[in-house]
């Protein structure tokens, strides 16, 4: 059975921290460490594989989609994965839908989840409209800067999610960990960003225009998910989409069996604790917290011991 610890790409953003190296496990030579991309094939950041040295993508290449699961038959893997540190809020944002990104930028859209792993008090994010507004409103706003004064205020918890499909404006605040599941895409379309300079005293690029024409103008629809599943029926479902399924769990000083099957793999990022990941072979591996496993598509069964949060992440099934 094969069971593959990742190495995460990493990014130091003007509004990062450093709780990602001091509660994490991460390590960069930069003074902030804003994003780790934990489970990435994206041309702009790679994962590595640890028992191997070798980049994830090179992987897929060499094995074929028959690890990310039997049927599928897209061109690129699926989902990425990032820890996100937010030491100051980041920018007003919305990422296209996959047809409007095909056609303006040939690549994917982005719909995305955010489990929160730590929040500060009075910490929030933005979370679309707080009422139906126009594209005329929407543009003005921007210019004079009372965007904030549009949008859903959100006061967040760790255990919190947010289910972020695209076209969704939106936005992290100050003193917020997540943990992110998303569509594998890099796009971004920055509506706002509090006329911050860069550390070449610039202020970054915005992207109004487009912002505006792939932005939902209405509040967002609330969303349950079913929590059934095949993996293990102690699992919390986080979030389902067409691009991913999350589940959430927590051992308490015990093990637990799951199930894997060909139609996907599994990915399996530690949140909090400690314990061993075991496969049906007997070979362990550690698991700390901000440690990050792929599991490959196959019909098989693993374990997992210890005291710790994890997420799984797979296919939608």
């Amino acid at each position: 059975m094969e069971i593959l610890k990742l190495r995460p790409a990493t990014k130091d953003y003007l509004w990062g921290g450093t709780k990602l190296k001091e509660k994490y496990n991460k390590t960069s030579n930069e003074d902030v460490l804003a994003e780790a991309w934990e489970l990435s094939a994206h041309k702009d950041g790679v994962s590595i594989i640890e028992n191997g040295e070798i980049k994830f993508t090179d992987y897929l290449k060499e094995k074929g989609n028959s690890v990310i699961g039997k049927n599928y038959d897209k061109d690129r893997f699926p989902i990425l994965i990032k820890f996100i540190d937010a030491l100051k809020p980041l920018s007003i944002q919305v990422h296209p839908s996959d047809e409007y990104g095909l056609k303006h930028e040939n690549d994917y859209g982005k719909t995305e989840m955010w489990y929160i792993l730590e929040a500060e008090e009075g910490a929030f994010l933005y979370y679309g409209f707080n009422r139906e507004i126009t594209k005329e409103e929407y543009s003005k706003s921007i210019e004079d800067g009372t965007i904030e004064e549009l949008l859903n205020k959100v006061y967040v918890k760790p255990g919190d999610v947010m289910f972020i499909e695209s076209g969704t404006v939106h936005a992290i605040g100050a003193g917020i960990v997540i943990c992110e599941i998303q569509q594998n895409s890099n796009i971004t379309y920055r509506v706002y960003d509090y006329k911050r300079k860069d550390k070449d005293g610039n202020e970054r690029e915005l992207h109004v225009e487009k912002a505006i024409e792939v932005s939902r103008l209405t509040p967002n629809p609330k969303y349950s998910f079913d929590s059934k599943n095949s993996i293990n029926d102690k699992l919390t479902r986080l979030a389902k989409s067409d691009y991913f399924d999350v589940f959430s769990g927590e051992l308490k000083d015990e093990e637990e069996m799951f199930n894997i099957s060909e139609d996907s793999f599994h990915s399996i990022i530690v949140v909090d604790g400690e314990g061993i990941l075991e496969d049906e072979n007997g070979q362990t591996y550690k698991l700390l917290k901000g440690d990050s496993y792929f599991i490959p598509a196959q019909n098989n069964k693993y374990k997992m011991s210890g005291t710790l949060k994890y997420v799984i992440s797979t296919l939608p099934l």
